[in-house]
């Protein structure tokens, strides 16, 4: 069995969420011994498709036609591409019908979460769907005192600073408005938000936000994995105040990492990872006490119970479950068309 990891017109969105997803895949696929192809003109038993773009979709339709079982990767839904880029909400609605009629060209269908899997029963996909976490890396996700130091120095912090960071897109759904007021409440903390997006992209109100001049707050940009690795371990509090996720792989990153975590509460999070793992909170107010009590040794750390959680989605138990997926679906596909499995060329 060969497997193509088809991505086309990833560039667009390769340092998203999705961008990291792909790369699980490549390292899950290799630690469970399953031989696969990024390229359309080798040879393969099967497609995992993992974008939504028109290249994508033709090529899905395209692998139909020529009789190879094609397996998509629902990465997104219509409620996490609300409230991201400008007209994002009035594109919402065809946003939705484009993704549904995408995802339903697979044989079957992967997403993150059980979650993530009844929105898109919610929004028309009749595709049978299969939760498989995005997975982590656990070898590589392991923190030392080393990076912590070179995080702090690289910054300009030092020991005594309480550094809360974030993760994401420059937008609405990632909570950077609450991020950013969390830092104008609360002045004797330093917070730091790591990503990207172009300002051409994002509302107006975003866009200022970024540029709010505070002493206590920096927005880091894009950095390469091992610099963010390093973040994780040298920062007291990961927090996540995003309002709409799939599954969200900095959250895994962080409980890998075995930080402090708070995120915001919401309906996600009641099924994937419970109180017992990481503090939650509903709004800025909340965040702010949750925040403060952490720092003063008021609540007791989580990290050794979220770590037990994160390990449930080691990478290579994803590899194990991705396996069994694409067998299943050969062996269904060529019973019902008849066929043994054979690779073609593109």
């Amino acid at each position: 069995m060969k497997v193509l990891l088809y991505s086309g017109d990833l560039r667009f969105i390769k340092h998203s969420g999705l961008g990291k997803a792909v790369e699980h895949q490549k390292t899950a696929l290799a630690s469970a011994g399953v031989i696969y192809t990024t390229n359309p003109a080798d040879t393969y038993d099967i497609v995992h498709m993992n974008t939504y773009f028109p290249k994508s979709v033709l090529f899905a339709k395209k692998m139909k036609r020529k009789g190879i079982p094609v397996v998509y990767h629902a990465h997104s839904t219509k409620q996490d591409f609300r409230n991201s880029f400008r007209f994002s909400n009035v594109l919402a609605p065809h946003f939705e019908k484009w993704i549904v009629r995408s995802y339903n060209l697979g044989d079957v269908v992967v997403t993150p979460t059980a979650y993530a899997k009844a929105l898109l029963e919610e929004s028309g996909v009749t595709t049978p769907i299969y939760p498989i976490s995005n997975g982590i890396d656990l070898q590589y996700y392991a923190a030392t005192d080393a990076m912590r130091k070179q995080f702090r120095e690289a910054y300009g912090y030092n020991e005594q600073d309480k550094i809360v960071m974030a993760v994401g897109h420059y937008i609405k759904r990632k909570g950077i408005l609450d991020f950013v007021e969390l830092a104008k409440r609360l002045p004797e903390y330093k917070f730091i938000w790591f990503g990207y997006t172009s300002m051409v992209e994002i509302p107006s109100e975003i866009q200022e936000a970024v540029k709010v001049d505070l002493p206590n707050l920096q927005f880091a940009g894009y950095i390469p994995a091992e610099e963010l690795r390093n973040a994780y371990a040298g920062v007291d509090l990961f927090l996540f105040p995003t309002y709409e996720e799939t599954e969200g792989i900095v959250l895994l990153e962080a409980m890998a990492m075995q930080q402090n975590i708070l995120l915001r509460d919401i309906p996600i999070y009641s099924e994937y990872i419970s109180g017992e793992h990481v503090y939650k909170a509903a709004d800025v107010v909340s965040f702010a006490e949750t925040i403060t009590k952490l720092f003063n040794g008021e609540l007791p750390t989580l990290v050794f119970n979220a770590y037990e959680e994160v390990k449930k989605r080691d990478i290579d138990q994803v590899g194990k479950q991705l396996r069994t997926l694409y067998a299943r679906t050969l062996s269904r596909y060529h019973d019902v068309m008849g066929n043994g499995p054979t690779q073609r060329n593109d």
